[in-house]
């Protein structure tokens, strides 16, 4: 059997498994408030366990590894700022949403300021998801395609096809009470790929942990604090970034609070994020460790040669399939079943959280008293399915411009698209003030517009230095004075 093969086999068994895990957790799933809010019943240590495997996604999966060939570990910093936002995520937000018992939780806009706020916070989060997931989904079906299916001559829409297809089918009915399931089963193979692969590596060069990173160490491979402050990763502004991106990616994203708001109370979902943000730090500690691994793998091994681009640069989101490639066959097979893993982390989730944010804040189901439950499940499947095709075409419409790191270009759009989110809740929790509700949509424009100026001309503009991952807060801020600038008095 060719290695081809093997992969398609591994690919088809996971498959297998994930629908084996749906059947069991839909069998009940009867109705909108299972596929929407998992009956409420989800056990917190599940939820926090699955949210890694959310969290994670193939981008963390290649590009934090990959990413140690240039920045080293000036990650941890941002992993660190994480660990603050889950602690304002779970004792400021988590206690609003379960009070007023959201579904959707732009819901909250709607209450605070009125309609069309609620549809700008729910539109960035459409766009910003719609985005952000789809290029995690396109990097693994990109992985995939370079294995196996270009081998085979078949074109790249096909393999997109058919995850796309896949996803859709799993969720179709369970939602997020077969999501929360899956993800747990979805952690598991990436930390089992990420820990198989180092110990493979390991083997390889004959070295212990120990000695792998103080020879790392002395090459500067694990170098954590950058302390150059025009640097775009400094380690404040690391700290600080990764605090507010937590805040905005978590606390004021759907996927990932419909999977917090299915917990039996609020103290259960509570401790579910406290629990994930200490995780979160051990398994990115993992994956930083598993890049220490694949760089001095593929720095130090006779005859073997980095992935490099048409100019020469080496290309980070390919040093790990590259080297779990030439590494063997048990080694590729753990890459492939972690890389599968993370394409269904990636989309699930966000596919059944794009599907309630335009239910609730646009069809309204929570206020259509008069509408049957037969024809809102009749819409949901409809507006699930159109989702599913939008994600289709920006993996698709994405192959042409894949050519950078896609962890930097997934932070870029974090910070032009939750920005605004940020600042309306900001200004929403923080004052007593009401705004101009129909010009809402405007100031939610205007901000990532001035940021993305900012960020063009930010060397000229303040003394070279540079904008990096803190656009998030300063688009947050410039929203917020916008929401200032149009208060009623």
């Amino acid at each position: 059997m060719t290695m081809q093969n093997i992969i398609l086999l591994c690919f088809i068994l996971y498959t297998a498994l994930l629908f084996f895990v749906m059947w069991l957790t839909s069998r009940r799933s009867v109705g909108n408030d299972a596929f929407f809010r998992g009956n409420r019943k989800s056990p917190w240590p599940v939820v926090a366990y699955g949210m890694l495997g959310a969290s994670l996604s193939g981008v963390t999966f290649m590009s934090v590894p990959g990413g140690v060939y240039y920045g080293a570990f000036t990650y941890m910093p941002l992993v660190f700022g994480y660990v603050i936002g889950y602690f304002v995520v779970a004792f400021l937000l988590l206690p609003l949403y379960y009070k007023l018992n959201l579904t959707s939780i732009y819901s909250y806009l709607d209450q605070r300021f009125g309609s069309s706020s609620e549809k700008t916070g729910a539109v960035f989060f459409i766009l910003s998801r719609l985005l952000g997931s789809a290029l995690r989904m396109y990097l693994v079906v990109f992985v995939l395609y370079e294995l196996v299916f270009s081998t085979w001559g078949i074109p790249f829409w096909v393999p997109a096809v058919v995850f796309i297809a896949l996803i859709l089918l799993y969720t179709f009915r369970g939602g997020v009470k077969t999501v929360v399931w899956t993800d747990t089963l979805q952690t598991t193979f990436l930390l089992l790929a990420a820990i198989a692969t180092v110990i493979v590596i390991l083997k390889n060069l004959g070295m212990s942990i120990p000695e792998l990173l103080s020879a790392s160490a002395s090459e500067g491979y694990t170098r954590i604090w950058e302390t150059d402050i025009n640097h775009p990763k400094y380690y404040w502004k690391q700290i600080v970034s990764g605090t507010f991106i937590v805040i905005a990616m978590t606390g004021l994203d759907q996927d990932m609070m419909q999977k917090n708001l299915t917990c039996k109370s609020l103290r259960d979902a509570q401790k579910n994020v406290i629990t994930s943000s200490f995780l979160f730090v051990i398994v990115n500690i993992i994956f930083l460790t598993l890049g220490a691994a694949l760089v001095y793998y593929g720095t130090h091994t006779p005859g073997f040669e980095m992935p490099t681009g048409a100019d020469g640069r080496v290309l980070a989101d390919k040093i790990y399939p590259v080297i779990a490639q030439s590494l063997g066959g048990f080694t590729l097979i753990c890459f492939v079943l972690g890389m599968v893993a993370a394409g269904y982390s990636s989309a699930d989730g966000t596919l059944t959280a794009l599907t309630t944010t335009f239910c609730y804040d646009f069809l309204h189901f929570d206020k259509r008293k008069n509408m049957s439950e037969e024809r809102q499940v009749r819409y949901r499947k409809m507006v699930h399915i159109g989702f599913a095709l939008l994600y289709l075409l920006v993996i698709i419409a994405f192959r042409p411009f894949h050519n950078d790191s896609l962890i930097n270009i997934l932070f870029d759009i974090t910070g032009y698209t939750y920005g605004p989110l940020l600042g309306l809740y900001a200004f929403g929790l923080f004052t007593k003030w009401n705004v101009k509700n129909r010009l809402v949509p405007f100031v939610a424009i205007a901000s990532p517009i001035i940021c993305f100026l900012l960020k063009i001309y930010s060397t000229q503009l303040f003394g070279g230095y540079q904008l990096g991952f803190e656009l998030l807060l300063l688009n947050g801020i410039i929203t917020f004075l916008g929401l200032v600038l149009i208060r009623k008095r």
